[in-house]
């Protein structure tokens, strides 16, 4: 009697429990208790904000200065100031030669080619670091970003040469200066600032294809203020030691041979310098290749640091600071350096603001 129940009563707790499942929904509205994909930071990094994740979903996110969320207006303020007076400074520069006859001179040609680099590599990173500053967690799409590396690599490799360009024009404005005019003629300055913008072209190509073949896996928040190859390559989810190999190799190439390049003319230089007879002769040679110099190591100094090594155990933040010092702060700073150091640059806007004023004299 008792089993009998127990057997009647399990059936109808079947039913019930049949008639139970009917009612739920089908599997497509259901929903299902998964944990959300949130965006983790590396070990021993800080966390990624919440807004990295808001983009689209093949869209990269900059997190640059997002470990100092409350220094952002100020940092935007500073960071457009000197974007301003780099934009003001190279325009200065690059036009000048064109408006006074008394710069026609190779150096000032290649100076001229120097600002317009300058001027494309702050109009390239700039505008984008103050958007990334202003409006966290606005996306970046693949496409973008590319581009940016592209222009990036290419604006440093053009960079390279022509600084090696404007020590090959300082050697021989000193060391062989009978044949000054005969060597550095106008047909090859052109010629040699034709190869310095174009041979920045295909590296940039070839390396921004690469890395952006890849896959990149997680979240998509790039811990820099501009889209470069180290942030990038933590973001790949493959082995990409031979890519490494070939980054060094091109740095190599790119970077330290014309540095060498440059040592080397400057050593000759300096013995030429040791040698001639007055010591006036000698502080006007040295004064005309100081500005250049200074530039050299400005650039040099802070872009090895980064591109020498695009995997390394420096943090994040440590980086951005070292590239702020190459993407905004040396553009400001070469035309102060050239225009303050040089007497016939200074010379020349003297020359032009009096111009200026005389046209608004009745």
């Amino acid at each position: 009697m008792g089993r009998t129940l127990a057997t009647r009563q399990g059936w109808s707790g079947g039913r019930a429990l049949l008639r139970g499942w009917h009612r739920l929904p089908p599997p497509a509205t259901r929903q299902h208790s998964r944990p959300m994909a949130v965006a983790r930071a590396p070990p021993g990094g800080p966390a990624v904000p919440a807004w990295a994740n808001q983009s689209g979903a093949r869209d990269f996110v900059l997190l640059g200065f997002a470990h100092v969320p409350a220094l952002r207006p100020l940092l935007a303020a500073l960071f457009l100031a000197l974007f301003l007076l780099a934009l003001l400074g190279n325009a200065l520069i690059a036009l000048l030669p064109g408006l006074d006859p008394a710069l026609r001179a190779p150096m000032y040609f290649f100076l001229r080619q120097l600002a317009l680099v300058e001027l494309c590599f702050s109009l390239d990173v700039a505008p984008r670091l103050l958007l990334t500053l202003l409006r966290p967690g606005l996306g970046v799409s693949p496409a973008a970003c590319a581009l940016q590396l592209l222009l990036v690599l290419s604006c440093v490799t053009s960079e390279c040469f022509l600084l090696t360009a404007m020590a090959w024009d300082r050697f021989v404005a000193i060391c062989r200066p009978l044949r000054y005019g005969a060597i550095v003629s106008a047909r090859r300055c052109r010629l040699l600032a034709a190869a310095c913008w174009l041979a920045g072209v295909p590296v940039a190509l070839v390396f921004t294809i690469w890395l952006f073949s890849f896959p990149f896996c997680g979240p998509r928040g790039i811990r820099h203020f501009f889209c470069d190859i180290a942030p990038l390559l933590s973001l790949v989810c493959v082995d990409t030691r031979v890519f490494e190999a070939h980054v060094l190799v091109a740095t190599v190439l790119i970077m330290f041979v014309p540095f060498c390049l440059i040592t080397t003319s400057y050593a000759r230089i300096l013995a030429a310098v040791l040698r001639m007879p007055s010591a006036a002769g000698r502080l006007k040679a040295l004064s005309t290749c100081a500005s250049h110099l200074i530039v050299v190591i400005l650039f040099y100094g802070t872009t090895g640091v980064i591109h020498l090594r695009p995997k390394a155990s420096y943090s994040p933040e440590s980086k951005q600071v070292v590239s702020l010092s190459y993407t905004l702060v040396t553009p400001m700073l070469n035309p102060l350096i050239y225009s303050l150091r040089n007497k016939e640059v200074k010379a020349a806007l003297g020359r032009l603001c009096g111009q200026r004023r005389g046209t608004h004299i009745p």
